[in-house]
């Protein structure tokens, strides 16, 4: 499902999907630069229970975060060469973990994420008004019903 939201809206809703998270929760962020993934990551994490700032882990793939409700692994994979070199830094022991990874630029190793997921899309919207309004999709692949209570827990449902 899509909805338009600003900034600030976008916060709210990575407050509603920290809440909404559970073990081994795995949640696909793609979009273009600056639509709004190291945004929502930052609350996501803040909200999630995370002390410190979240960093960008572009040069790592993945940073952990302990001390939260439930271990955080932030994956950025902007710079993979191939899906399959997410296997070279653990990739499966963090997905299965019991706690949540959370995955910039997703779209990278889309062949490898696991079967079901939460994916979250994130686009520029084109008009003189929509600078601070982004076009965000929301899906839980793999799992319709999952979905459903999704959309409604974070008010994506119609």
């Amino acid at each position: 499902m899509k909805k338009r939201m600003s900034f600030e809206e976008i916060d709210e809703f990575a407050k509603k999907m920290a809440d909404y998270a559970t073990e081994n929760t795995v949640i696909a962020l793609i979009g273009d630069l600056g639509t709004g993934k190291t945004t929502f990551s930052k609350t996501f994490a803040k909200a999630f229970g995370i002390k410190e700032n979240l960093k960008s882990p572009t040069f790592n793939y993945v940073l952990e975060y302990t001390d939260g409700r439930l271990p955080l692994y932030h994956f950025d994979v902007y710079r993979m060469g191939s899906a399959e070199e997410i296997y070279e830094i653990g990739y499966e022991d963090y997905i299965n973990n019991d706690g949540v990874a959370l995955i910039e630029w997703a779209n990278i190793i889309e062949t490898e994420l696991p079967k079901k997921y939460i994916r979250i899309e994130f686009s520029y919207i084109y008009c003189d008004e929509c600078e601070n309004i982004r076009e965000i999709e929301l899906e839980y692949i793999g799992d319709t019903k999952k979905e459903e209570e999704m959309l409604e827990y974070v008010g994506f449902s119609n």
